[in-house]
């Protein structure tokens, strides 16, 4: 079966499904303990918000999730839409002796649309998700009894932004264009920083220009990180990985017998999140390389993923 995003839908039921994704072996458990549901987070610290603090240089903030709206290209089936109610002309029923009028709005929608975060429970392998949890201990029809994004602390730490367009010569990256070690490390490098233990690391490929351009084509493919590149970055302990692709990861898969082989890497055996759809562009071109990140997620209970919006400030 094709994985790539013209057939979607079926990938998604795919590996919903426990099919496709890499069987070596048992997942690891959390080196925090069998009672761990945070992961990478464990790495935050009072110290490294401070530290990070010391970035800011110029008080410029920028806004890192994009506007989330109807024709926001998706995951099929993903989808948005949202309702205003008491809609009128302005001749409606006033409200006390000040003639108060007012509006409300129902949302219905897919978390896991836009700019978001995956949380721990989004995939896993064989039905064991992050630290050696079973499907079963976990998933119901009305929220997940662990890993619920509402349950994250605050992401406030260093963020760093690797500008992988300078590096490819190309903008955007041409989409299957994978980066692993080699690319990461030379991009660093070449930027003057270097990634630590507890960083926020985004990448800025270009690609999101195409949801633009062509929604199509950018669901149907991506540059993105490698699976040796998600492993290196586990190791060097970073607690989210982001990208201004809808997946992060390399698409068509570098392996085209696994699915999604990054988000098992990241989620499941490292407990790293992963944050999609960033918005890199203002980040690039003021070649803001290290900032501090701020997150605070919403608090809906359960919830696997996460439409977000957070910030950096330099």
């Amino acid at each position: 079966m094709n994985h790539t995003l013209r057939g979607g839908a079926a990938a998604l039921l795919l590996t919903l499904a426990g099919h496709g994704l890499a069987a070596d072996g048992p997942l690891p458990p959390s080196p925090w303990g069998p009672d761990d549901t945070l992961g990478s987070l464990n790495r935050l610290s009072p110290e490294k918000v401070l530290e990070a603090a010391k970035l800011i240089t110029t008080g410029k903030t920028y806004a890192l999730g994009g506007v989330t709206g109807r024709s926001t290209p998706a995951y099929a089936p993903r989808s948005f839409d949202i309702t205003i109610l008491q809609p009128g002309n302005g001749t409606g029923t006033t409200m006390g002796a000040n003639k108060a009028t007012g509006n409300d709005d129902l949302l219905r929608t897919w978390m896991g649309i836009g700019s978001q975060i995956d949380g721990l429970g989004h995939m896993g392998s064989e039905h064991v998700y992050y630290n050696n949890t079973p499907a079963e201990a976990f998933v119901t029809p009305k929220g997940l009894t662990k890993f619920g994004t509402h349950a994250l602390p605050p992401m406030v730490t260093r963020g760093v932004l690797l500008d992988m367009t300078q590096h490819f010569k190309q903008d955007p990256i041409a989409p299957g264009t994978p980066f692993n070690r080699a690319e990461i490390d030379a991009v660093a490098e070449a930027q003057g920083v270097t990634l630590r233990e507890g960083d926020v690391v985004l990448f800025h490929t270009g690609w999101a220009a195409m949801a633009d351009a062509d929604p199509a084509a950018f669901m149907n493919g991506e540059p993105g990180l490698g699976l040796d590149g998600a492993r290196y970055l586990a190791e060097l302990g970073v607690i989210a990985v982001g990208s201004d692709s809808w997946a992060v990861e390399a698409l068509p898969f570098e392996d085209p017998t696994l699915v999604f082989p990054v988000h098992v890497e990241l989620l499941a055996k490292n407990g790293i999140y992963i944050l999609e759809s960033m918005v890199t562009k203002d980040l690039a071109a003021d070649a803001a390389y290290e900032f501090l990140f701020v997150l605070g997620q919403p608090r809906f209970e359960g919830a696997v993923q996460a439409i977000i919006n957070p910030i950096g400030i330099r």
